[in-house]
């Protein structure tokens, strides 16, 4: 639910876990390059908040905290979504003249079941690269000794301790333990049609636990899987008791996903521009609606929108994952080469033009959304062969105007932004 934060806003933090130096290292390794520096420092600040004891918070003025931070209202309202989006963080609201937040601190998962899970361990390798991917495996993991020739001489609780008395009736129910939270995932597909496919007499519909639940949700994010598919997939991983197997599960999704796509892993196809290679917005120009445009959708919603929401070809998606894997090229840009080629070149992604651009844009170290729009520009205003023949004056970009970074959006273009991100 959206509320308007304000400065006069008050908010405790309580702290619903045990945090340690081992929680930083794991928030600055596998959290940061997900969710940005930014969502980390508050979360650090959060806990900077917390008493002595480690526990609970005074009232505290989101004022005061923009002062902490240095940050704006809607820097701290975005850093928090990313933190309460990924698990870290849960927000109370208490609404009045001057309404009152608790934001309850959670655990990052520990390394295992972060690498494990298949939404946060594709997004890390999406975002930082299989080189820094293997470093951070290779950063985490136990050594190996060979026991062979060791013989086990711990001794037991028994053999050390006398125990006598009887037991203690206490209520231990909110001691301090670790707690972590699940990630929040969009459902974009509804789990009652799905399992309304398969029959009862194959699938013990109360066996499936929240925790199941929560992980068909999960594949059904990161593979892109509409709901008949999903169903055929659960079906064929139900075992003899009529449960849900969900290691078979994970299996027979992925190998769907690679049959799919020709042996591609998941991309960032479905991924939209890393937090840290976005601009902070600061106006309402046409330009900055049109680089937030770029940068918050994907390439496959991208092309979608512009196919007027039909879905892309397998031939294009192809393309994309190629601009994406292949040429290393951000979805953000990906976004920017969409529009421009489909401008110049009579509304077709031809895959040899597009990779030609794509190969002189990965050369000039192209990473962000406004880069990619300047050389666009650049490359206009040199009138290349290419542009000589397929450059149209009409059909030029929008964002190629001179007075766009001045000129204020109008309503009507703010309504077919906002419409057009809406029907995606």
């Amino acid at each position: 639910m959206k509320t308007s934060l304000l400065p006069a806003d008050t908010y405790i933090v309580k702290n619903n876990t045990i945090l340690n130096n081992e929680t930083r290292i794991i928030l600055t390794k596998l959290y940061q390059p997900i969710i940005g520096s930014m969502a980390i420092s508050l979360y650090l600040t959060f806990w900077d908040n917390l008493d002595t004891s480690q526990i609970i918070s005074g009232e505290i003025t989101h004022h005061n905290l923009m002062c902490l931070t240095r940050l704006k209202l809607e820097d701290i309202l975005e850093a928090r979504e990313k933190l309460e989006g990924i698990g870290l963080v849960k927000t109370y609201l208490k609404k009045g003249d001057i309404n009152n937040y608790i934001y309850e601190l959670y655990s990052p998962l520990d390394p295992k079941e972060f690498l494990e899970n298949p939404i946060l361990s594709i997004t890390l390798l999406s975002n930082i690269g299989e080189n820094e991917f293997k470093k951070i495996i290779n950063f985490f993991k136990t050594p190996k000794i060979n026991l062979k020739d060791y013989e086990d001489v711990s001794c037991s609780f028994a053999k050390t301790f006398d125990v006598s008395g009887s037991l203690p009736i206490e209520n231990t129910e909110n001691l301090r333990k670790v707690r972590q939270l699940d990630i929040l995932v969009d459902d974009k597909i509804d789990l009652n049609n799905v399992l309304a496919l398969i029959p009862n007499e194959i699938l013990n519909k109360r066996s499936v636990t929240k925790d199941t639940k929560s992980l068909i949700y999960k594949l059904a994010f990161i593979y892109n899987l509409k709901e008949n598919d999903l169903s055929e997939l659960i079906r064929n991983s139900i075992n003899e008791k009529h449960i849900i197997d969900k290691i078979l599960l994970r299996e027979n999704c992925h190998s769907y996903y690679t049959f799919e796509n020709k042996g591609e892993t998941p991309t960032l196809v479905y991924k939209n521009q890393p937090d840290y290679l976005r601009k902070r917005v600061s106006d309402t120009s046409k330009k900055s609606k049109i680089i937030h445009t770029f940068e918050t959708m994907t390439p496959y919603d991208f092309l979608t929108g512009k196919n007027k929401g039909v879905r892309p070809s397998k031939k294009d998606l192809q393309v994309l994952e190629t601009l994406l894997v292949d040429y290393d090229l951000t979805p953000g840009v990906v976004n920017v080469l969409i529009d421009y080629v489909l401008k110049i070149n009579d509304n077709k992604l031809t895959k040899n033009f597009m990779l030609t651009i794509a190969s002189q844009w990965k050369r000039a170290n192209i990473k962000t959304v406004e880069d990619a729009m300047e050389l666009c520009k650049k490359e206009n205003k040199t009138k290349t062969k290419i542009s000589k023949r397929v450059v149209k004056k009409e059909e030029i970009p929008q964002w190629y105007g001179k007075n766009i970074e001045k000129e204020e959006a109008s309503f009507e273009d703010l309504a077919k932004l906002e419409a057009e991100l809406k029907n995606l």
